[in-house]
Parts: C-alpha cells; structure tokens; sequence
C-alpha cells in the first residue's frame, strides 16, 4: 500500500495532478483544500496517500496533511460515502469546521456543501459525530500525556500498555472492553508508542 509519494510536481488542475518520481507519473486526485497549498509545476511535492481499489480501476487520492487523510477515511466510512463524494466534501469545508459542524450537529452548514442533502447530511452526523468526539478526547489525552511524561524510551511496554487502558476508560469504554483491544494490538505489534496504541485500539474499536 502507498503511504505517500514524494517526486516532482509534473501537471496540476483542481481535478487532479500529476506527480513523477524517477520518470513514472502517478496520477493523483486531490481535493481543493490540498490543491491550494501546492507548490508551482517542476517542484518537489510529498502528499500522503490513499489508494481507493474498485473493480474496475485503482485510484490515488492525495493529501497535504495527516488530518484531511484521517477525516477522507472517516468520510469513507459512512453509509453511501464513495471517494469522490468524500473528497467534494474537503473541497468545500475546512477539516475543523467540518469537524465543528458534525459535533455540533448542525445539518444547515453540512445541507450547504454541493451534493450534499439534508438526508446525507443528517447521516453524515450521526455516523461520524461518535468518532471524531472519542478522536478529539484520545488527541487531548496523548497531547497531554507527551507533555507531561518523560521520554517514551523510558516507558516499559507495561506502562505504555496500562497507559493506554486508561486512556480509554476515560474516553468512556468499560475496562474489560479496553483492555481486551489492547492485548489483541499488542498480540500482533510490539514497540508501538503510547500514541499508536490508542490511535489503533481506537480504530478497533469504532469497527
């Protein structure tokens, strides 16, 4: 799976772009918000990527930031969601006032972005308010828990492991719930930082 792609900056338009590296050309669609930020044609370019597979083609969509690709996906999730609706949709709206709206719930500023109705709107919100509020809770913990903490190093992986259980009982899951995610991540991955942990555990858990 491509992470990102980092080479020159062949063709742009608000469509898509055109990135070469050592003389292939991988096509990119980008929405508006990251084609705004990109440098001039015959430039270096580094956007992070998601591959969207179909059936009948493979598509890149490419990203400025970690938190527009995180939002995409989250979009993606939703019922009736596709990768061009979801990349509309960063187009039109600001990823924190998108993010503002869906917590806020409010369906008038989600019913304005093109393509978007009322009933789209309305599920948008109901599916994705859970998971950017427990998002929201795990960066503040993780924010404060790197500010506060010494240096990861320094942690045994019983202490990250603990660590991210509470975390978790904070954002409001039953112990049992967060401590089984924990040890099904830690089966499989190990060295993994108190950060990654609760970023996994959390996408495990919101299924």
């Amino acid at each position: 799976m491509i992470a990102y792609l980092h080479g020159i900056l062949q063709t742009k338009n608000t469509e898509q772009i055109i990135i070469d590296i050592h003389g292939i050309g991988y096509q990119v669609c980008v929405p508006l918000s990251t084609f705004y930020k990109l440098p001039e044609t015959g430039a270096e370019v580094k956007l992070l990527i998601h591959t969207s597979i179909r059936e009948e083609s493979w598509q890149l969509f490419g990203f400025w930031s970690l938190e527009e690709k995180e939002l995409f996906e989250l979009l993606l999730g939703v019922t009736k969601i596709g990768p061009k609706l979801a990349r509309n949709i960063l187009s039109h709206i600001s990823t924190e006032e998108l993010k503002s709206a869906i917590l806020s719930q409010n369906v008038t500023r989600m019913n304005a972005i093109p393509g978007i109705g009322e009933k789209t709107a309305r599920r948008l919100i109901l599916e994705l308010k859970d998971k950017i509020s427990a998002k929201a809770k795990a960066d503040a913990i993780i924010s404060t828990s790197s500010s506060d903490s010494p240096p990861a190093s320094s942690h045994s992986e019983e202490d990250v492991q603990n660590d991210a259980v509470a975390a978790l009982i904070n954002l409001g899951y039953n112990r049992l719930i967060s401590e089984r995610a924990i040890n099904q991540i830690l089966h499989r991955e190990t060295n993994l930082s108190i950060e990654e942990l609760i970023k996994k555990a959390l996408n495990r858990l919101a299924g």
